[in-house]
């Protein structure tokens, strides 16, 4: 496993670069000098990012909001102290596993795979989210060509259905396809 770990603090990074060792992490790279993490994480390609932050503050969240739009991945937060508001919206901008440490950080492995877990299901869900969109947009359009059908060619709903699915087979398409056709082909509606 490759991990981005984002700290300012060496001593710390250290403590948590030997903890990842323990985890199992191949390779610990860390941003360039000056480097943001939208950048650095562009040019490690990590499977997880890990940002420890002394102080929090509500503008590095921007960085992790736009890794997790556009380039998702799992995020653990260490911070030093609780902020409930803080927590909050690091959880929304994206960070998977957000944790209060004081001086001792705790062993990051078990709080790093529950992290990944995390996050994998909760890309899962929105996969299964977007297809279930999809498929109520397929739906409607199926509908909404059926309609049409039965008010063209005097069909009820299961003949018109039939006739979406025969032209879908005969034509090696999927029936939302023809679907489609026959709304983009139909006069418009004054």
């Amino acid at each position: 496993m490759k991990v981005l770990l984002a700290d300012a603090n060496s001593e710390r990074a250290e403590s948590v670069e030997q903890g990842l060792a323990a985890a199992g992490a191949t390779s610990v790279l860390r941003p360039l000098p000056g480097e943001n993490l939208r950048e650095a994480v562009a040019r490690v390609a990590p499977d997880l990012v890990i940002v420890d932050m002394a102080r929090p503050d509500r503008d590095s969240l921007d960085d992790i909001r736009h890794v997790a739009r556009h380039d998702p991945r799992p995020v653990v937060m260490f911070v030093d102290r609780d902020d409930d508001a803080f927590m909050e919206a690091a959880i929304e901008a994206g960070v998977s596993s957000y944790n209060v440490v004081g001086t001792a950080l705790p062993d990051v492995k078990p709080i790093v795979r529950a992290a990944v877990a995390m996050f994998r299901r909760y890309r899962q869900v929105e996969s299964d989210l977007h297809k279930a969109e999809a498929s109520l947009k397929e739906r409607a359009l199926i509908d909404q060509a059926k309609s049409v059908l039965m008010k063209q060619r005097g069909l009820s709903e299961p003949e018109a259905y039939r006739l979406l699915r025969r032209s879908a087979m005969d034509r090696g398409k999927r029936i939302v396809d023809i679907a489609a056709a026959i709304l983009a082909a139909r006069p418009e509606e004054s």
